[in-house]
């Protein structure tokens, strides 16, 4: 059979957009099109344009989600397209596998610009696949078994990234995991001190700036790491696969601390959103000990890993990045931000505190001390923890058209990842859209707490 010469997949999506939630339920995770629709949250996206969404009713959403990070630069960028075409079109020779890639010396040589004191780059296919290749690399380059991590943390679902990842939702039903795993809590340097102290540890792995609660450093607890590790010859790996390419108003959060790790773990934003990458840069005499002779060449990698459409997806990211000065927006943006949310603390007592830096932030909510708000709180806390959240996220959804989310299971943070590109007028829509929402959230009865009532029943009928 001929193929048809009008085949386009554009057509098909339009045709068959009304179908998804059947295909997902027959087809893929039917779970996951229950959650949607518990929570409203399946109006059918048709189309993406920097930081906006729009659904098949036309209606236009800010994104504060962004691919969980994915997309920095803004959905469908131009110049990000422009350069995947201009890679089609050119008919390169792509994945020779015994050739290497010019695309890829690009982009390596570029990363590196921005992180100096580092000298060498493993490209693969996403954020988990860096971390496998990282407890790979430390394992190799130090003859040690062990691996630290820090409690709360996020490395990733395959299974040694899940062994890093501090989250019980995550890890029943998988275990046994990766022996020689370790937690310590985070900020705690006396724990990683007595932890590393076997000298057999190879690394320390560590968020900068947790993604699950958008949890804080303390200002001593990198810099302290880095002396720790060098003192029992541990590696230090800065998973900067949320925080990297910009998001906290640096290039890489590290550099608030003046850290500089052994290994540096890149992925999400690099992509540009629409070809995974991840990226693995570190010290020479690391990569050399994995890569150390002839016959050791392939010791490690992946077949996709330095495809060209990848490369040049993180080629233009960075392009986009520079050109557009996002960077130091993402810092400005992220502080005004910060302050408009900030005012709104002392008005409200659901209200905790806002945490994070350039355009990665918590908004945490707490228990309230008035009885009236005292006692649904602790309704739904005992229903579901952190089910309070909802509360909010639910009518910024559909009363205010903020896409936003719950900063992990049983959490009482709402995290905020828009694009890098959001406006002056955007974060105003954000400020006054929390103020509203936060507001009706202390109206005891209210439209929102009936909106509570409706998440326990289901919380309830869940466990029972």
């Amino acid at each position: 059979m001929d193929l048809d010469p009008n085949f386009d997949v554009s057509e098909m999506f339009a045709a068959r957009e009304s179908q998804r939630s059947a295909m997902h339920t027959r087809h893929l995770n039917e779970q996951f099109v229950r959650v949607l629709k518990t929570i409203g949250y399946d109006v059918g996206f048709q189309k993406g344009q920097g930081q906006y969404l729009f659904d098949r009713a036309g209606d236009k959403y800010l994104d504060l989600l962004s691919g969980f990070g994915v997309f920095a630069i803004g959905r469908n960028h131009p110049a990000l397209r422009q350069a995947l075409k201009s890679v089609l079109d050119a008919d390169l020779p792509n994945l020779v596998q015994f050739d290497v890639s010019t695309l890829a010396g690009i982009l390596a040589e570029r990363l590196l610009e921005y992180v100096p004191y580092l000298d060498k780059v493993f490209f693969a296919n996403s954020g988990a696949e860096t971390v496998e290749a990282a407890i790979k690399f430390a394992r190799g380059a130090t003859g040690r078994p062990g691996i630290v991590y820090c409690g709360h943390s996020f490395h990733g679902l395959s299974y040694g990234a899940l062994s890093l990842t501090d989250d019980p939702n995550f890890r029943l039903g998988f275990e046994p995991l990766l022996p020689g795993c370790t937690p310590i809590p985070f900020n705690d340097l006396a724990a990683l001190d007595r932890t590393l102290s076997s000298r057999q540890v190879a690394a320390f792995i560590v968020e900068p700036i947790q993604g699950k609660g958008v949890n804080m450093p303390t200002d001593e607890f990198l810099p302290g790491a880095l002396a720790l590790c060098r003192k029992y010859g541990t590696l230090l790996i800065a998973d900067e696969i949320q925080t990297g390419i910009g998001r906290t108003g640096k290039f890489l959060a590290v550099e608030h601390w003046n850290v500089e790790p052994d290994m540096v773990l890149l992925a999400k934003a690099l992509s540009g959103g629409h070809v995974p990458v991840g990226a693995l840069l570190t010290r020479k005499n690391i990569f050399d000990k994995i890569f150390n002779q002839m016959d050791r060449a392939v010791v490690h990698g992946s077949t996709f890993a330095k495809n060209d459409l990848a490369m040049a997806a993180g080629i233009a990211t960075l392009e986009v990045i520079k050109a557009e000065n996002l960077i130091e927006k993402a810092a400005r943006r992220g502080a005004e931000l910060h302050m408009a949310l900030t005012r709104l603390v002392p008005g409200y007592e659901l209200m905790k505190e806002v945490r994070g830096k350039g355009l990665m932030l918590g908004v945490e909510f707490g228990p309230p001390k008035s009885l009236r708000l005292k006692a649904s709180w602790n309704v739904l806390e005992t229903a579901n923890k952190g089910l309070f959240c909802q509360l909010i996220t639910v009518p910024l959804f559909k009363d205010h058209k903020i896409l936003t989310q719950v900063a992990g299971h049983g959490s009482h943070t709402i995290k905020l990842l828009p694009p890098l590109v959001i406006t002056e007028e955007d974060c105003n829509w954000i400020a006054r859209s929390f103020d509203e929402v936060i507001a009706a959230s202390h109206k005891v009865p209210g439209a929102i707490w009936s909106l509570g009532k409706t998440l326990v029943d289901n919380a309830v009928r869940k466990s029972a």
